[in-house]
This record gives structure tokens, C-alpha cells and sequence, in this order.
């Protein structure tokens, strides 16, 4: 198994709800494409990078790069608006117990 390059633990309750779970948002090692991997054709350079949740029903992606710093670059300014898209169903915190958006 492939290790991430970076980790954010958290946790979750469904709205309003009072049990909460841990749940992990791992961006993974951007890597370069292969020839027929994606509906383009990639340049040389071309490069993905893959975002995963473990623990939520969140939807895992793929971010693509010009390169490999910028396909990880654009993984890492994905998370945030996905984190937000998920507290529409779910209140999210920090380890800690407090709340991961400051207006939730």
C-alpha cells in the first residue's frame, strides 16, 4: 500500500446528531500518466494525484497537473471545499472536539 503524503484525522457526526466517528483525508504521491489512462492525451509530464477519505461516505478524486508539484499543489487546495461540501450532511471536528469550521 502506497503511504500518503498527507493525513488530516478528523471527525464526524451527522447533523445534529450526537455519536462521533474518525474519518482520514489522505492526499496521496502525485505520479505521472500513462499513455490511454485519461480521456486526453497527456503530455510528458502530465501528472495526478489522488485524494481519499477512510471512515465517511466522502468522494474520492483525482486532481491533474501540469507536472507533479502542480498536481499535488491543486490536491492539497482541493480538500478544504470538499471538507465543506461534506459538512452539509455532517458537523466536522478537530481530534480535539472542536468544531472544524469556525461558522458551524
Amino acid at each position: 500500500m502506497t503511504q500518503a503524503v498527507a493525513e488530516r484525522k478528523l471527525l464526524y457526526s451527522l447533523k445534529n446528531a450526537g455519536e462521533r466517528h474518525e474519518f482520514s483525508v489522505r492526499i496521496m504521491p502525485p505520479r505521472y500518466l500513462v499513455q490511454g489512462e485519461k480521456f486526453f492525451e497527456p503530455g510528458a509530464e502530465t501528472a495526478v494525484c489522488s485524494i481519499e477519505f477512510d471512515g465517511i461516505d466522502g468522494q474520492n478524486d483525482k486532481t491533474y497537473g501540469a507536472d507533479l508539484l502542480q498536481a499535488l499543489e491543486l490536491s492539497v487546495n482541493s480538500v478544504e471545499p470538499m471538507l465543506r461540501r461534506l459538512s452539509k450532511k455532517y458537523d466536522l471536528y478537530f481530534p480535539s472536539g472542536e468544531p472544524y469550521f469556525e461558522d458551524d
